[in-house]
């Protein structure tokens, strides 16, 4: 899996092109729209590039419009807010002259002060789970209208399925799902670059929490599905090349939306992160 993590960190290497522009790009492959993990990815970079010794804790974003993976993406950064404590950065891709996706982030100085978290739920180690990539292979060859092909694959980031009958998309399971991952080859040491990975990460199949309750596929050809959003806070120091618990639910789909909420906890149960999404899930005849 080098091949994919350093195929992943390039594409977070943006192109500084002025002060506060930087230019990214998209891996070749036949994918009809950029990973919305990728510009998440990709303007926390930016945004981070242009702040000094500041951790980033907090990212809001919203998809406006679907990316072209034939085509670089523009990163405009805006220096909101630099304070004693804190610093707001807020970032736009544009493709084609037409804003893509707008980013907010907060980077605060390091300090002391009150700690608490929710409790790390009890689960299989990821050692002891099939991987993803046999796991699905072997449901694309049962059913291939509601599994993506074997090629889909090629991920830099490995995912493990603790709620394994979660995968079995026939029958209707409670909206709750937990799964494993990490990026599959060791990273730098930057915390920021770490950030990025498990934003990037944070977006794959998060939206399918929502449609656990109606047995329907997030790959199902006659679904519409789209990223409308996507929240994080960046809680504890983690490593994003070591094992993290990704806890999600769905407290709610209605309106053609749904809604998602999710923990992250590394292998001694320290809650890192928390994140949370909206997402379009349009059943189409």
């Amino acid at each position: 899996m080098q091949g994919p993590v350093h195929q992943l960190l390039e594409l977070l290497d943006l192109e500084r092109i002025d002060t506060r522009l930087f230019r990214g790009f998209s891996p070749p492959g036949e994918r009809r729209r950029v990973f919305g993990g990728q510009v998440l990815g990709q303007a926390l970079v930016a945004a981070g590039r242009t702040v000094d010794e500041r951790t980033l804790h907090s990212m809001h974003a919203y998809f406006l419009r679907p990316g072209d993976p034939d085509h670089p993406l523009i990163y405009e950064v805006d220096l909101i807010r630099d304070g004693k404590s804190f610093t707001t950065r807020r970032v736009v891709a544009v493709q084609h002259g037409r804003p893509i996706f707008n980013l907010s982030a907060s980077f605060q100085v390091s300090e002391p002060g009150f700690d608490h978290q929710a409790p790390a739920p009890d689960t299989v180690a990821p050692e002891q789970l099939q991987t993803e990539e046999s796991e699905l292979a072997e449901r694309y060859r049962q059913d291939p209208d509601n599994y993506r092909h074997p090629d889909y694959f090629e991920w830099p980031v490995e995912f493990r399925h603790a709620d394994t009958a979660n995968t079995n998309r026939d029958r209707a399971h409670p909206p709750h799902h937990r799964v494993w991952m990490r990026a599959a080859a060791q990273l730098p040491d930057d915390p920021l670059l770490h950030q990025c990975v498990l934003a990037y990460a944070s977006d794959r199949g998060f939206l399918a929490t929502a449609l656990l309750p109606h047995a329907v596929s997030i790959d199902h050809a006659q679904l519409q599905a789209a990223s409308l959003d996507h929240a994080m806070w960046f809680h504890r120091p983690f490593r994003a090349d070591e094992w993290l618990l990704y806890v999600q639910d769905s407290p709610s789909a209605t309106n053609a939306r749904g809604f998602c909420r999710g923990q992250v906890f590394n292998q001694a149960g320290t809650l890192v992160a928390s994140t949370s999404q909206e997402g379009l899930i349009r059943h189409r005849s």
